[in-house]
């Protein structure tokens, strides 16, 4: 169990990938007030919380109603994954977790910038949800292994709400070229994931029920 919940960590962490927060947070709240940025980085950290646990608990069966095998989300997910991990390498940005131009304009005339985009695509996005389904689909709700599984996204939160609170002294010691280092390494981890999920969906499709 202990080996399952290091690994969905590690998944996670770089889906959501706090380091690239930082200069997106610093980028949003610019010339804003301490208080303000504390409240948005906090707001936004609850909301992509509910959203991802909200998921955990219902994905599953909001698959089951659309008659998608866990398998085939396996194998798309990991081709999302995969992509996400790409843009990372390449210090792209992934259409995954960020806004368009006309989304961006809807930011910058925005005062609440905690729902959109910070919780929603940045920290909870396609990618995270995927990943959280993909982990959390085939567990049992009242096993010990499923609650162990929402603490990791607890800790992965927070981990993300530490990154934006700190955003000055972290933008002064990574930078930009920084972050896009550390952004490159993790998308390699990111990759081989991505990788494996397909396998272990492929595997599942073809052995059957």
């Amino acid at each position: 169990m202990l080996e399952q919940l290091v690994t969905f960590f590690v998944v996670l962490f770089v889906v959501v990938e706090p380091v690239s927060l930082i200069p997106v947070f610093a980028g949003l709240t610019e010339g804003a007030s301490a208080g303000y940025k504390r409240k948005m980085a906090c707001k936004a950290v609850v909301i992509a919380g509910l959203i991802l646990v909200a998921f955990a608990f219902a994905g599953g069966a909001l698959l089951n109603v659309l008659g998608i095998s866990l398998d085939a989300f396996r194998i798309f997910g990991g081709i999302m994954l995969f992509l996400i991990a790409l843009d990372m390498v390449f210090v792209r940005q992934s259409g995954a977790r960020t806004t368009t131009t006309s989304e961006e304009a809807e930011v910058r005339r925005r005062e609440d910038i905690s729902v959109f985009p910070l919780a929603f695509p940045l920290i909870a996005g396609p990618g995270a949800l995927a990943t959280v389904l993909l982990v959390t689909g085939s567990v049992s709700r009242a096993s010990l292994l499923f609650w162990g599984q929402i603490a990791v996204v607890i800790v992965v939160l927070l981990t993300a709400l530490l990154a934006m609170l700190l955003t000055p002294q972290l933008m002064r010691v990574l930078g930009v070229t920084g972050a896009n280092v550390v952004s490159r390494l993790t998308g390699v981890i990111l990759g081989a994931l991505a990788v494996q999920f397909v396998i272990n969906g492929l595997r599942g499709s073809l052995e059957g029920p």
